[in-house]
């Protein structure tokens, strides 16, 4: 990402009065921008931290830029938890991802328990449902999800469960995309929350296949960099 590029506009983060909402500083004006992810992001955010903005899409907003991305040490890491699903459905379209196979058609958002997953596939082996959970939170080459707790993360655990034992699916999986370039490693934050961190394993430990996949930010875009070792029982 060149600095001096017209898509986007270099900032300087100054505080978070909510989850969505950022205040940054642009030359010598103070803005509020939307911050596109509920994580607490607290390693990222931190005052005088370089943001990346982009220019809102959508008219008659409250706030005139998303922030996108944060440069944290050498690396530039995107923040927008839109972007992992959009890359899921890219990769799925184009059948580059090397551990999805076998299937011929693809549905986003499809319904399930009062609620969505984020992709189902039908093919040769059957239906496949698929959750995509965003990443940001790297400590020396060690991806911890989530960053906050979510009650929510944990019970698409358990649909996922769920829709196998009750022949919704032959096949459950969650994609946990991290947003950055220097992972090595994937594993629940059981010291953050311990209940996701239960719910993952119980799912793994009942047929959900569990994937961790490292990205960078390229032109806006997550770029596929490979697949992380997951370890689930690291702090067990």
């Amino acid at each position: 990402m060149k600095e001096s590029t017209s898509d986007y506009i270099i900032g300087h983060f100054i505080s978070r009065p909510n989850r969505f909402l950022g205040k940054v500083r642009i030359q010598d004006r103070e803005v509020d921008v939307f911050v596109p992810n509920p994580g607490r992001m607290n390693e990222l955010l931190n005052p005088g931290k370089t943001v990346y903005l982009r220019k809102a899409a959508a008219k008659h907003r409250k706030t005139d830029y998303d922030m996108v991305a944060v440069k944290h040490e050498d690396l530039i890491v995107s923040i927008d938890s839109n972007l992992p699903n959009r890359f899921m459905k890219k990769k799925l379209e184009t059948h580059q991802l090397p551990f999805i196979n076998n299937y011929t058609s693809i549905k986003p958002e499809p319904s399930m328990y009062n609620g969505r997953f984020d992709f189902l596939l039908d093919g040769e082996s059957g239906r496949t449902v698929i959750e995509v959970k965003s990443c940001t939170l790297v400590e020396q080459g060690h991806t911890l999800f989530p960053d906050a707790p979510t009650k929510r993360g944990a019970r698409h655990m358990l649909h996922l469960v769920k829709a196998l034992s009750d022949g919704l699916v032959e096949n459950a999986m969650v994609v946990f995309v991290i947003q950055r370039p220097d992972a090595e490693l994937f594993s629940p934050n059981d010291p953050m929350d311990p209940n996701f961190g239960d719910a993952l394993r119980y799912a793994y430990e009942n047929g959900v296949e569990v994937f961790a996949i490292r990205t960078k930010l390229v032109d806006w875009e997550l770029q596929y960099l490979g697949i992380v070792p997951v370890r689930l029982y690291h702090f067990k």
